[in-house]
């Protein structure tokens, strides 16, 4: 390759960033350190932006409450910067396209989300994921009818992932729809039941942030109303060396509950990993019912994605309900709020196998 050729590519490259708007909480932001001059062929320059996004977004800043947990804004704008610049080299890599439309997704930037959808099936009128990705925001825009467009066009492509994709549908308007409660069914659990408690973020010293604690009050509550029921802990993002999972169930031991009830999960990173490695124990212990504790703002995603997730391991028939610690009062959260529902969708899709990242190295749910 010339230099000439490379001098108009990295040219290229660099104006699309410098066009991009300056990115506010610049100190907490991952910056790129490349000096893109200094690299010799396309390649390398492409190499250098999906690392530069790899590192934005694996930066450890996080925004965290008791319903949602993500990267930071700032960082996930970088993400797509990065991604789009390297499109801009590789314009046949629509995968670089989906990436970066679902980094916008995490930054509740839909409308961007589906302008980058579209302009990749553009290249790939034909692709699945594309047609489901558009299905799900179009109607979490209100958009039905473009909505239906997209669904059509996966029924002829796929009837299988257009069916699962009803599917997801129903269960997200049947969960969304169900009141919040702060008191138990009672005798759900009095049969192959267990109780599934939600983990949450520890303080950087290991110790447990008060709203666990009290979660975990909820489930001690549940579990001394109903004591044959399994219990399962799900959390594992170490701080200090120690996991939510563990740390859970010391504090559950310490107030009396068997040890042999408890089942650390201790890997969880997510809401969407707290579902998927805890259905496999629900499995194996042929739960038929599984009441879950989490915030009240939180709780609907998490059954949301508990239900998805059991599709795939089962027990067949297994039910869930949620049990919510009214981090905001239930009235406040009786209409559920775009943000909860953005985050539903999104880790819905997740949990159902789709990848949000696909451009090596940023691979990633």
């Amino acid at each position: 390759m010339n230099k000439t050729l490379i001098s108009l590519l990295l040219a290229s490259a660099l104006t699309l960033g410098a066009s991009t708007p300056a990115i506010a909480d610049s100190e907490q932001a991952v910056q790129a350190s490349a000096q893109y001059t200094d690299l010799v062929t396309k390649r390398e320059v492409v190499d250098k932006l999906l690392n530069d996004a790899v590192s934005a977004f694996k930066s450890p800043a996080r925004v965290s409450h008791a319903g949602f947990t993500a990267k930071m804004p700032s960082n996930m704008e970088i993400v797509t910067d990065r991604l789009l610049q390297a499109y801009q080299l590789e314009p046949y890599r629509t995968d670089l396209l989906i990436s970066a439309a679902n980094a916008q997704i995490y930054n509740k930037n839909v409308d961007r989300a589906i302008e980058l959808f579209e302009q990749a099936l553009s290249a790939a009128p034909d692709d699945i994921d594309l047609h489901t990705y558009l299905a799900v925001w179009q109607k979490f825009k209100g958009n039905e009818e473009k909505s239906q467009k997209h669904r059509q066009a996966l029924t002829k492509l796929n009837a299988g992932k257009a069916q699962d994709l009803s599917k997801i549908f129903q269960t997200i308007d049947r969960v969304v729809a169900t009141p919040l409660k702060d008191q138990a069914d009672k005798g759900v659990l009095s049969d192959s039941g267990a109780i599934v408690t939600l983990g949450y973020a520890l303080n950087p010293d290991g110790s447990m942030h008060p709203i666990l604690i009290e979660r975990l009050e909820t489930t001690l509550k549940l579990s001394k109303a109903n004591p044959k029921a399994l219990i399962v802990l799900t959390g594992g993002v170490p701080q200090n060396h120690k996991t939510e999972g563990k740390l859970m169930a010391d504090w559950l031991i310490s107030k009396g509950v068997s040890s042999d009830r408890i089942i650390e999960e201790n890997y969880a990173t997510s809401t969407v990993g707290n579902a998927l490695f805890s259905s496999y124990a629900l499995a194996r212990h042929k739960i038929k019912h599984a009441t879950i504790i989490s915030s009240a703002s939180h709780v609907r995603r998490g059954q949301v994605l508990f239900e998805v997730a059991s599709w795939q391991t089962g027990p067949s028939g297994i039910t869930f309900d949620t049990l919510a610690y009214p981090d905001k009062t239930l009235n406040d959260l009786k209409q559920i709020s775009g943000s909860e529902l953005l985050g539903i969708y999104r880790d819905a899709l997740r949990t159902y196998g789709m990848w949000s990242y696909r451009s090596y190295p940023l691979e990633s749910r």
